[in-house]
C-alpha cells in the first residue's frame, strides 16, 4: 500500500503543480477588472453580489473536505476538530453544509441539537479528484450563496505541505474579498490597449465561476496529496510498529523455548543421577 500510495502522491503533486499557473492567472486577470470596474457599471453587475458582505445573516455555509476513508492517522480527525470548531461559533445561525467526502457526512450526520442541514454532498470522488468534481461542487456553493439569508461560505480542508507535514485551512470561500487598487490609473493603463469582446462587465461575471471552479479545484487536488501522504506514512507507522512487535514476539518465544529446553535437560540430569546413585 506504501508503494502504492507513493505513486499516486507523485501523481497528484504534478495536478497541483500544473494546475496552479491557471489559478494564479485567472486571480490576477479578476483583480485588474474588478480595479478597473470601480463603478456604476460593475454596481449594477449580479457579480457584485458575490463581493458583498452580509452582516447580520440568519444562516452561514461550511464546505468540509474529508478523506472517503480511513487508516490515514489523524488527517480526517483534525478535520473534524476544525468543523467541531466552526459548528460551535455558528450554533446560533442556521447550518448549511456541503459535504465532500464520506468521513464529512457521516460526522454531519450523527451530529444532534443543531438546525443543520446537509444541502449537498459529493463522496466516492478521491483518488480521482477532477475538474468536473470541482465545476459540480462550485455551482452548489453558488446556488448555496444564493440565498438571501447567508451570509458567508467557509472551507475547511487539508492543504498539502510535504510528505511528513500537512496544514488545516480554513477560508472564507465566498464572499470574495475585494481586491483594492491604489492607484486606479495602473489598471487602466493595463487594459487601454485592449478590445474586450464581450465587455468588461461581462467577462467579469463569466470569470468568476470558473474562478470559484478553479480554486476548488485546486482544493481538491490539495486534499487529494494530503490524505495521500497522511494514508503513506501510517502505513509506513503501522508496518514499523508490526515489525517490532514480531520482532518482540520472536525473542520473547526464543527465550521461552530455551527456558523450556533447559528445564527439560535439567530435568533429564536429575533423573539420571538419581538413577546412577
Amino acid at each position: 500500500m506504501k508503494m502504492v500510495a507513493a505513486a499516486r502522491i507523485r501523481r497528484a503533486q504534478n495536478s497541483i503543480l500544473s494546475s496552479r499557473p491557471f489559478a494564479v492567472k485567472m486571480e490576477e486577470l479578476i483583480a485588474d477588472l474588478q480595479g478597473d470596474m470601480e463603478s456604476e457599471n460593475f454596481k449594477t453587475s449580479p457579480a457584485r453580489a458575490l463581493f458583498d458582505e452580509r452582516p447580520g445573516a440568519l444562516s452561514a455555509g461550511l464546505v468540509l473536505v474529508t478523506a472517503d476513508k480511513g487508516l490515514c492517522g489523524s488527517f480526517n480527525s483534525n478535520l473534524l476538530k476544525a468543523a467541531a470548531v466552526w459548528l460551535r461559533e455558528n450554533r446560533a445561525k442556521k447550518l448549511r453544509v456541503i459535504c465532500v467526502g464520506r468521513k464529512s457526512r457521516d460526522f454531519m450526520r450523527r451530529l444532534k441539537g443543531l438546525d443543520l442541514e446537509i444541502t449537498y454532498e459529493m463522496v466516492g470522488i478521491f483518488p480521482k479528484a477532477g475538474y468536473v468534481h470541482a465545476d459540480l461542487l462550485a455551482g452548489n456553493v453558488l446556488r448555496l450563496f444564493e440565498r438571501p439569508d447567508l451570509g458567508s461560505v467557509t472551507l475547511i480542508y487539508n492543504e498539502f505541505k510535504s510528505m511528513l507535514a500537512q496544514r488545516i485551512v480554513r477560508t472564507d470561500l465566498l464572499p470574495l474579498k475585494r481586491c483594492i487598487i491604489q492607484d486606479r490609473r495602473q489598471a487602466e493603463q493595463k487594459f487601454r490597449d485592449f478590445s474586450f469582446e464581450p465587455g468588461k462587465r461581462r467577462l467579469l461575471e463569466t470569470l468568476l465561476p470558473r474562478h470559484i471552479s478553479a480554486q476548488l479545484y485546486r482544493v481538491l487536488l490539495e486534499s487529494q496529496a494530503a490524505e495521500l501522504a497522511a494514508r503513506m506514512n501510517a502505513m509506513e507507522a503501522a508496518s514499523k510498529n508490526a515489525s517490532e512487535l514480531i520482532d518482540g514476539l520472536t525473542l520473547r518465544l526464543n527465550k521461552m523455548r530455551q527456558t523450556m529446553i533447559t528445564t527439560e535437560l535439567n530435568e533429564i540430569v536429575s533423573g539420571s543421577e538419581a538413577l546412577g546413585g
